[in-house]
């Protein structure tokens, strides 16, 4: 989930990998969102739109 933004967040508003890391390590939550099928784990990762605002 967290490489996945990070590639979306270089794709759409142009941040080196470092940089995006860097903010989603900072702004981003983690979640696990589903844990009923085991080992297919649902993980989700909310980033907040504000901080582009």
């Amino acid at each position: 989930a967290v490489s996945q933004m990070v590639d979306q967040l270089c794709a759409t508003q142009g941040l080196a990998a470092e940089d995006a890391y860097m903010l989603v390590s900072t702004c981003g939550d983690l979640r696990i969102s589903e844990i009923v099928d085991m080992p297919n784990w649902v993980v989700s990762f909310y980033f907040p739109r504000c901080v582009f605002e």
